[in-house]
């Protein structure tokens, strides 16, 4: 397990991630783009597109990652907290010149801010890089 502190440290250094809320009663997730402000994840949305209307003032999950291919490695971080729309001026106007850049080609978009509530974070490593004990146990399900 990666510390909360170093998941989001791992989050800045990727731009783009899912996000997990409900929509009509049900589970959906779609690919944002998303800044890292202070300990919170900053996502930028089209005004009046589901997710705008959608997520803020509820409980989401949020999970990005990084990946390579070639030697098998990497981590995933995943967040659930508590979404808001940012509507103080002040930080619209900041985290628009250093927020995540927008999808949107509409000119009216949203900045919304997860608040986290749970941090959770592992490395990814193909199984013979793991250690000795814990590949014994993959080896041999059900004993310890």
């Amino acid at each position: 397990m990666i510390p909360a502190d170093e998941c989001l440290r791992l989050l800045t250094s990727v731009s783009v991630g899912r996000i997990a809320y409900t929509k009509r009663a049900l589970p959906a997730v779609e690919p944002v783009r998303f800044a890292v402000d202070g300990d919170e994840i900053v996502i930028r949305v089209e005004t009046g597109s589901t997710l705008s209307v959608t997520i803020p003032d509820t409980i989401v999950a949020f999970q990005a990652e990084h990946l390579d291919d070639e030697t098998r490695t990497g981590w995933t971080v995943n967040v659930v907290g508590s979404a808001h729309e940012v509507t103080d001026p002040g930080d619209i106007a900041r985290l628009r010149g250093t927020g995540p850049p927008s999808w949107a080609l509409a000119r009216d978009d949203q900045l919304i801010r997860i608040a986290p509530g749970i941090v959770t974070g592992r490395e990814l490593m193909v199984a013979a890089e793991f250690p000795p004990s814990f590949r014994t146990a993959l080896a041999t399900p059900g004993q310890t």
